[in-house]
């Protein structure tokens, strides 16, 4: 497993602050989880004490570790607003790897939030974890996180896309994998 030798990271965008999760996040993080609009590309939405649970798990790891699931806080107000990250792929899934992902509350959506925070976590996982690779998976119909991970210079390969078969069979199941290899983010920025 790749390690991180430190105290936990702070991330600071100029909008945001990638953190930590407080008691505090636990509210908003639960109303995110229970709305269906945020939920669209996952198998349902969480009951409060699920979503405490993934909190306290994200908190873990990232004390641990150093990185993972952050919280993410808009500057301009305090507001939690979601979270970004990196972690290990899931052993599950058919290939290996650390992967990046979001979410974010409906009204975090449109501006360019998830974007900001990704970049943030790519150059960390680049530069700080000097990881060769981070790799993205979503739903086949999830557009919106799709056009997020090309605008961060995530590319896509067919070849690479998968059913997952953690989820029932239906529209989640077909998944799409996008990669971004590390001299290919330095040669981008």
């Amino acid at each position: 497993m790749i390690g991180y030798v430190g105290a936990m990271s702070e991330l600071r965008t100029e909008r945001l602050l990638l953190r930590a999760w407080r008691e505090s996040d636990l509210r908003p993080w639960a109303a995110m989880n229970a709305d269906p609009e945020v939920r669209e590309h996952f198998d349902g939405v969480l009951t409060r004490e699920q979503s405490e649970a993934s909190a306290a798990r994200f908190q873990a790891a990232l004390a641990q570790r150093g990185w993972g699931w952050w919280a993410v806080e808009a500057l301009a107000t305090g507001e939690f607003v979601g979270f970004t990250g990196l972690d290990p792929v899931d052993d599950d899934m058919p290939f290996t790897g650390v992967e990046i992902g979001w979410r974010l509350a409906r009204t975090a959506w449109g501006h360019g939030f998830a974007t900001e925070a990704a970049r943030a976590a790519l150059a960390f996982g680049f530069e700080t974890l000097a990881l060769p690779e981070i790799l993205a998976v979503t739903t086949a119909t999830n557009l919106r996180s799709r056009a997020v991970m090309r605008r961060i210079g995530m590319t896509r390969d067919p070849a690479d896309d998968f059913d997952d078969l953690t989820v029932p069979d239906g529209p989640l199941r077909p998944s799409v994998v996008y990669r971004l290899r590390a001299e290919d983010h330095h040669a981008g920025r």
